[in-house]
């Protein structure tokens, strides 16, 4: 008769301090708690985490929290990882709490195997820099932040949020004082609107943004404009990336004709088992790829990053906007977001942070 092997999951809400609040077209982001998941089976521990997201279902570490408890209540001990995820799926569990138990699985898989985990998934490392991102702020301030963030950082290029609620000429006020204080700097410059425009907002925008050197424009539609992406897409100078618009590979399809390229992030798709749908299924079309982040520490990063070794662009920065981040893993080298050689994914929670954090 066989020995049951049990799998033990530990949560742990952690709050996690921001330099900087980061304002998008939606609202400012401030300080985040955000949910870990400790899995531990063989004697074998594996590291997960969840950013909570109201787009993602699970608004607060406590709906992730009931989240992980629902899906570890249906009995997921014995199942395999592919078995677990579809479970996840059949019980429609927040993509943002099944992420942190994706992940921690992944992490636990290449532990098991003593091999980093962008080796297990057969991944490069990245040579893509990393964005470090901007958000929506008065010239001012960003006259202040443009210098702490580029000097002596090796940052390569930044990420600006636009679509402010002020309209095109904040848009336009906020990008020429980032032209003007980047100007002694050697770095490039992408856009993302999350959602701010409309479609003769971007029609105007993105001519304007062409003539300053941008590199694409990031969701320059709001998430449920979709119908309006191929009048863009046939007039558009600027390659457009959906974010928001693609929540998992079953969207690919439906706006591969009408965008270049799309951003996938693990809180958004429920982890690294669904962005490896992603990345398959947008390959198939001929899309470009990306890969983003919520407000995450370096154990999500450190996830994210052992993916992007086979992507075009990278925007994982949030755990470098930390103080402090409760997590290593994800260290910035020449500019790049670069997973290390440690087994697993190398993102590892701090015990200080968890010693009395216990949900």
């Amino acid at each position: 008769m066989g020995i049951e092997i049990i799998m033990k999951i530990e949560l742990f809400k952690v709050s996690l301090k921001k330099r900087f609040p980061l304002a998008i077209s939606r609202g400012v982001h401030g300080d985040t708690n955000n949910v870990f998941v400790k899995l531990t089976k063989e004697g074998i521990t594996g590291w997960g985490e969840s950013a909570p997201g109201k787009n993602e279902n699970a608004a607060t570490p406590e709906d992730v929290i009931a989240e992980i408890n629902r899906l570890i209540d249906s009995n997921i001990s014995s199942l395999s990882h592919y078995e677990i995820v579809c479970r996840a799926r059949e019980l429609k569990i927040a993509p943002c709490a099944f992420a942190a138990v994706d992940i921690a699985l992944w992490d636990w898989k290449a532990k098991k195997a003593k091999m980093p985990l962008y080796q297990l998934l057969g991944y490069p490392k990245p040579t893509a820099p990393t964005s470090l991102t901007i958000g929506i702020n008065p010239p001012k301030v960003v006259e202040e932040r443009v210098p702490l963030l580029l000097e002596g950082t090796g940052v390569q290029s930044l990420k600006i949020k636009l679509g402010a609620p002020e309209g095109l000429d904040a848009d336009r006020a906020m990008f020429e004082q980032v032209i003007k204080s980047t100007q002694n700097y050697d770095v490039k410059i992408r856009v993302d609107a999350n959602g701010g425009w409309t479609l003769n907002q971007a029609l105007e925008m993105i001519p304007w943004l062409a003539e300053r050197k941008v590199d694409y424009v990031e969701q320059p539609l709001k998430e449920g404009d979709e119908a309006n992406l191929p009048e863009l897409f046939s007039k558009t100078v600027l390659p457009i990336y959906v974010d928001e618009s693609c929540r998992s590979a079953q969207d690919i399809p439906k706006w591969a004709h009408a965008v270049h390229g799309v951003n996938m992030k693990l809180m958004k798709c429920g982890g690294i088992s669904g962005a490896l749908e992603i990345i398959a299924t947008a390959k198939a079309f001929g899309l470009k790829t990306m890969i983003g982040c919520m407000s995450e520490s370096s154990i999500a990063i450190a996830a994210s990053a052992a993916l992007s070794g086979v992507l075009d662009h990278v925007d994982l920065d949030a755990h470098y906007n930390l103080n402090p981040d409760p997590a290593t893993g994800a260290p910035m080298v020449n500019g790049i977001t670069m997973p290390t050689e440690n087994i697993g994914h190398g993102g590892v929670l701090k015990p200080e942070f968890y010693a009395a954090a216990s949900s």
